[in-house]
């Protein structure tokens, strides 16, 4: 009967262990229901502005590279200017040369 006793008072003392650590868990619980968690942002409203401005300089930087290029670009031209008026002078005086040989050959 003695091991009987000894289960049995052991079984008690388990069940007594497990009711305490029931009713800490829900202590626990409720505190946990009670506590409000508040975030605060403000470092990250800060970096976020910051990070703001710098893509609004980068693609103010961007749309003036754009439009400098697209300048460029309606400005280009094939050949320069004074490289067709060379060609033109060289073409007009190869073709006056080319006639007055012809001329001086046959008078």
């Amino acid at each position: 009967m003695t091991k009987m006793e000894e289960l049995t008072s052991l079984l008690v003392d388990e069940i007594n262990d497990f009711k305490s650590a029931v009713e800490k868990l829900e202590k626990m619980n409720a505190h946990l229901r009670e506590t409000k968690i508040k975030m605060d942002l403000t470092e990250y409203k800060a970096s976020i502005e910051t990070h703001q401005q710098r893509m609004a300089s980068h693609l103010s930087s961007l749309e003036r590279f754009q439009n400098h290029f697209d300048t460029k670009i309606n400005k280009a031209k094939i050949y320069p200017n004074w490289a067709v008026v060379v060609f033109i002078v060289s073409l007009v005086l190869g073709v006056g040369a080319v006639v007055f040989v012809i001329i001086s050959h046959f008078s």
